[in-house]
């Protein structure tokens, strides 16, 4: 088991699971009985943990979305689906690992997994490019969509991305074009689209998949057409004011629900998903059997006409609150 990752405002839970690791070691190193002390500290941290995260800032929410040891889409696609089988490759210039997809099954039915992946450690990170995808992942993404459309199967999305990747080789390729396209396309696919933002969503390297019937969201997700840090950059010329700009931009589950953008928030376990990955995934699993059945029977035109609403739904809205 990987050592836990604490975040800076988690240090107090630190400090009593360090506590509580150091008795378990006594314990099994002696006769000593301390199990009941053990037990009374890891009610302690559990409490602790909950009064924590009852009242996060958006800022803290943001960094649970981006934490290193928090569930990708390979880890769901282990937990939540059968029979997967990953595809590779945009068929015109190479296979972005920073996108994942394939065929599998969802509770027995056949459907199409696409999503971000970041990496899991160093090697792997560098490896996937941190989950920031290039043309030829959003391209490939596309192709996988347009597959699952052949054959009328349903598409589930996992959104996880910092955003496109800005490198001048993408920019050569067709970046903004890519996205732009596969918001085109995901508008007019034939099938049901369910997608779920399960850690960090950026700007239109999130949208590019995120185009769909229904749209959910992990309780400590984010969701921005702008990163914190970003946002802090162009309006003050620096980063230091990101929690400001987290706090202004709208980015939590529960902001987003409010505003109409999302359709349904999936609570996480305590501390997060990362702090129980297979209680997450049952969690999640439920929410997009219960999404996908609210699609599955639609007439293509029903369908179609339905997200086009919605779609259309999302440019109308103002805030007046916020000007």
């Amino acid at each position: 088991m990987s050592k836990r990752h604490f975040l800076e405002f988690e240090q107090p839970i630190a400090e009593l699971e360090s506590k509580i690791d150091e008795l378990r070691y006594v314990q099994s190193e002696s006769a000593v009985d301390i199990s009941e002390e053990i037990d009374r500290l890891s009610k302690k941290s559990q409490q602790l943990t909950k009064d924590i995260y009852s009242g996060l800032a958006p800022w803290q929410i943001y960094q649970i979305a981006r934490h290193p040891q928090r569930p990708q889409t390979l880890d769901y696609c282990r937990e939540l689906f059968t029979d997967f089988v990953e595809l590779h490759g945009d068929r015109h210039f190479a296979d972005d690992l920073a996108i994942v997809g394939g065929l599998a099954r969802f509770n027995g039915q056949a459907c199409m997994v696409i999503g971000h992946q970041r990496g899991a450690d160093a090697k792997e990170r560098a490896l996937r490019n941190f989950g920031m995808p290039r043309p030829e992942g959003y391209r490939k993404a596309l192709r996988l969509a347009k597959l699952a459309e052949k054959f009328r199967l349903p598409v589930f999305c996992f959104i996880d991305t910092m955003g496109a990747y800005p490198g001048i080789g993408a920019e050569e390729r067709g970046q903004s074009e890519a996205i732009g396209r596969n918001i085109f396309e995901f508008a007019q696919l034939e099938v049901p689209l369910i997608a779920t933002v399960i850690g960090e969503g950026g700007s239109g390297g999130a949208l590019a998949i995120g185009v769909a019937d229904q749209v959910l969201m992990l309780q400590f997700s984010a969701y921005s057409v702008i990163s914190p840090e970003g946002c802090a950059s162009i309006l003050w010329k620096s980063s230091d004011r990101a929690a400001e700009a987290a706090e202004s931009l709208g980015i939590t589950a529960h902001r987003l629900k409010a505003m109409g953008l999302i359709d349904k928030i999936v609570n996480e376990p305590v501390g997060g998903a990362h702090r129980d990955p297979k209680g997450m995934a049952s969690s999640l699993k439920r929410a997009l059997t219960d999404a996908l059945r609210q699609v599955s029977d639609l007439k293509v035109d029903e369908l179609l006409n339905r997200r086009q609403e919605r779609l259309l739904a999302y440019g109308r809205y103002t805030d007046t609150k916020a000007r």
